[in-house]
């Protein structure tokens, strides 16, 4: 019997340093896990960076690749960003073809999901949008109905919020 794969999106904080990305990237990949979004970002402190890895597991192998992650030299902290205390974004640039016609339609759709314009030729238009996941998602299937040309989006960042966690 198949257990349940759960997605979750952890935080870690690294030394600022060559090779660490391979070193915690490659500890996945030698474990069979699958990443399904990476980012890497400066923290407050120039000696830290903070690797944000989204992925799917089930609970057990889940805590096996965080354990197996803390060991390494190069990880300082590991974390589970909890979704219900979490904030998440991710930015989207999405370049669509926009003949005069097209262009008042596309710009209500961006403007319904509060993005930008931020380049216009002849024949096209680059929108940034910056949102949750699933904002960005519900972008992408609205926006399907016109002529996507190219899609790049940053992968999940995310952050603990302010709001402190209930005690059960």
């Amino acid at each position: 019997m198949h257990k349940p794969l759960k997605r979750e999106i952890v935080s870690v904080l690294v030394l600022n340093q060559a090779n660490v990305l391979t070193k915690v990237v490659s500890l996945f990949g030698r474990r069979g896990f699958n990443i399904d979004s990476l980012t890497v970002s400066a923290t407050n402190d120039p000696t830290l960076s903070r690797i944000t890895i989204v992925f799917s597991a089930t609970e057990q192998s889940m805590q096996q690749i965080i354990t197996q992650t803390e060991k390494l030299e190069v990880v300082k902290e590991i974390y589970i960003l909890d979704q219900e205390y979490s904030l998440y974004r991710e930015l989207l640039l999405l370049k669509v073809e926009a003949a005069p016609a097209q262009r008042a339609g596309i710009k209500e759709i961006v403007d319904i999901y509060r993005g930008k314009i931020v380049d216009l030729s002849r024949d096209s238009m680059i929108i940034e949008l910056t949102g949750t996941p699933e904002k960005i998602d519900g972008f992408m299937k609205v926006i399907a109905e016109y002529n996507v040309l190219e899609v790049c989006r940053t992968g999940i960042t995310g952050i603990e919020g302010n709001t402190a966690k209930k005690d059960n």
